[in-house]
């Protein structure tokens, strides 16, 4: 019984660890996510602040100055100007295909130059990645001297969102993976392999814990129920204190029953049964407990 209990708080306790890591690492792929799209977002503001030099220039004016970018939607953004400026849209659609091509983010995006006075559209065009739905029109006619605002609407990136989404539902798979791994290997490390046979070799000394018996120098011993369960903690862990606390609780208490027999008793007993084997011996850890001191 106790064996179970110990395999149950061990992968508790790795189940926790687990759900610790998991939620470090959201919280790091969180922070990954805001930092790369403030990033994304600063270097998409300073294309579209080229692009509005790039016009400016085209219009031949040096001087003037292209207003802050505005974001105006979760996906559009408005470029406007300090004067009032005369364009091409030929050279306004190579322009934005031009330095877009600079934005990985950027696929499909709509561009419509807006008067000011009323924000009626003057021109508008649609770029799509695949080429043949592009909607572009009226090239080769120069637009006139006036107040512009130019408004590009960008597609949503679907399939970075959907990467990050796959990569935040995948993370919970990895830790309960991380947990079975983990568990695993660690009852590889820290318990004997007696536990998977019910077999422990105790100096000359072996332990059956599945038949309760002792075998020294050819020699069998019948072990009582609880007196194998007294050894076995011990076999779990030789050459370490065990407190007496623990023997009691989970020898008698963990099965319900809190009764007033002695523990020295049963110590007393197995020394006895294990007397045949000189370098094998459970001595007493004053105010402590018990120890399985097996000789090398």
């Amino acid at each position: 019984m106790h064996l179970s209990r110990n395999l149950l708080f061990e992968k508790r306790k790795y189940l926790f660890g687990s759900i610790i890591l998991l939620f470090i690492a959201a919280i790091c792929v969180a922070f990954s996510m805001a930092g790369s799209n403030d990033f994304d977002i600063s270097r998409r503001e300073v294309l579209l602040r080229r692009i509005g030099h790039e016009l400016l220039l085209q219009s031949g004016d040096s001087i003037s100055r292209v207003l802050p970018i505005k974001k105006i939607a979760e996906n559009e953004y408005q470029i406007a100007f300090e004067n009032e400026l005369t364009f091409q849209p030929d050279s306004l659609v190579n322009t934005t295909q031009r330095l877009f091509t600079k934005d990985p983010l950027t696929s499909d995006y709509v561009v419509n130059v807006l008067n000011c006075g009323n924000a009626s559209v003057a021109y508008g065009y649609a770029i799509s990645k695949n080429k043949k739905d592009d909607i572009v029109t009226c090239r080769g006619r120069k637009q006139p001297k006036a107040c512009y605002m130019i408004n590009i609407k960008f597609k949503p990136t679907g399939i970075n969102t959907a990467k990050n989404r796959y990569l935040l539902a995948g993370l919970p798979l990895l830790a309960f993976v991380g947990f079975i791994f983990l568990s695993a290997v660690k009852r590889r490390k820290t318990l004997p392999k007696g536990e998977y046979t019910g077999l422990f070799t105790l100096g000359s000394v072996l332990f059956d814990a599945k038949n309760r018996k002792l075998t020294i120098n050819g020699k069998t011993i019948e072990l009582t129920g609880t007196e194998t369960r007294v050894l076995l903690i011990f076999a779990l862990s030789p050459n370490e204190t065990i407190d007496r606390s623990r023997l009691q609780k989970e020898i008698w208490e963990d099965e319900g029953v809190i009764v007033g027999r002695s523990l020295d008793m049963f110590i007393s007993k197995l020394r006895k049964k294990l007397e045949d084997d000189p370098n094998i011996n459970i001595v007493v850890i004053r105010g402590k407990g018990y120890k399985l001191e097996i000789s090398v």
